[in-house]
């Protein structure tokens, strides 16, 4: 009993309720200037359901008073858009047809059914009824009153029943079409890519940054040696004001005040990240190769993370060990290959560790191919990346 009770104690229901009763409000009007040709509302309700502009609108009113769930979900099973096809233009006038005949339904219930259980207390206490429902020659007799529950429940009933019906309805002709869905997908997947992206980016230049302000901090104070020590706050300092202007880029993505992708660092200013993990007290080795000014943009951006992972890994897993990284333009493919000393501590962190799955990920949305491992003794991070697809 009490779950076909529960949706009466819903506000849904009597908002789905509201909403049936709404179009009779204009339908009254028109009664007032021709109460003959009422069906002229049906008429007109055709040029109006094909501006594109009445599609947004009810599918505005339908989540409000439908679906109040839903309302601000992407996943919205009520579109709230104009109309872009011819389809949408005639589903959004197959629905204004629907709703007129609903409302009408729902708009004689409300009055009829409660005057039908007014008439029946009348008759049972003896008193004259309204003569629109129960008729004069019925005979008063007190059960009547036990009937007038009926005509109330059937109400309360219709008020569900009805309120799940025009739902429907609305989700199937106010709902998303392919294009839209497919629309949608694709704009969750966008910004799906761009947190990753943004997470990529947190990740490899903050981490950077600490990494090697954390190396500096410690070779410093083993050292005891001032000098050293002012070299490695000095560097300490260009690493942090550089970790806090791509922190600072990260940030005009995430208010969205439209950073240019091509302000991102690329290949063309790897000196910066070399001349970094040297002041850390790295010996580094570089072999630039072909060029690299000519390498794609968005290749020379993910190139240039690559290449910042890698140094990080070194200095966080390995130290301030001999490094050799050899970056190269042959054919229609980018070579990356950055090597160090295998020391104990790099193989099983540096396996497991996001920063090696950073650079597999960035190398697969590329299309290359990463490896990366123990090779001859030493620790090798090796990039290739194709070039003839993305010019």
């Amino acid at each position: 009993m009490l779950r076909f009770l529960r949706p009466l104690a819903r506000p849904v229901t009597y908002t789905r309720w509201l909403h049936l009763c709404i179009p009779m409000a204009f339908v009254a009007i028109w009664l007032f200037i021709d109460m003959e040709r009422f069906y002229v509302v049906a008429v007109l309700a055709v040029p109006v359901g094909l501006l594109p502009a009445v599609r947004l609108e009810e599918g505005m009113q339908a989540q409000l008073l439908l679906t109040p769930h839903e309302r601000g979900s992407p996943d919205a099973s009520i579109t709230t858009a104009t109309a872009a096809t011819w389809r949408d233009r005639w589903r959004t006038v197959l629905w204004l047809e629907a709703r007129l005949l609903l409302s009408a339904v729902a708009t004689a219930a409300s009055v009829w059914l409660p005057l039908i259980a007014i008439d029946l207390i009348s008759r049972a206490s003896g008193g004259a009824p309204t003569d629109a429902v129960v008729m004069a020659s019925w005979e008063p007799h007190w059960w009547y009153a036990l009937l007038a529950v009926v005509p109330i429940a059937v109400l309360l009933a219709l008020f569900v029943v009805l309120g799940e019906f025009v739902t429907f309805l609305a989700r199937r002709l106010l709902g998303p079409s392919p294009t839209e869905r497919l629309s949608a997908l694709e704009q969750r997947t966008e910004q799906l890519l761009e947190r990753n992206r943004i997470a990529r980016e947190i990740h490899d230049s903050i981490g950077h940054a600490l990494t090697v302000a954390v190396v500096q901090a410690g070779a410093a104070r083993a050292a005891g040696d001032p000098e050293f020590t002012e070299r490695a706050l000095a560097a300490i300092e260009e690493t942090g004001r550089a970790a806090l202007d791509d922190l600072e880029r990260v940030l005009l993505v995430l208010r969205e005040t439209g950073q240019p992708v091509s302000q991102r660092p690329s290949l063309e200013e790897s000196d910066r990240l070399l001349e970094s993990a040297r002041a850390s007290g790295a010996k580094v080795e570089a072999e630039m190769t072909g060029p690299l000014e000519l390498v794609p943009g968005p290749v020379s951006r993910e190139g240039y993370r690559i290449l910042q992972e890698a140094l990080t890994n070194v200095l966080r897993h390995s130290g301030p060990v001999p490094v050799q990284v050899r970056i190269a333009v042959i054919g229609q493919r980018l070579e990356m290959d950055v090597t160090n000393p295998l020391t104990g501590g790099t193989t099983p962190r540096g396996q497991g560790g996001s920063g090696l799955r950073g650079i597999r990920e960035r190398a697969a949305l590329l299309g290359g191919e990463t490896r990366t491992g123990p090779c001859e003794g030493q620790w090798r991070v090796r990039v290739r990346l194709p070039l003839d697809g993305l010019r």
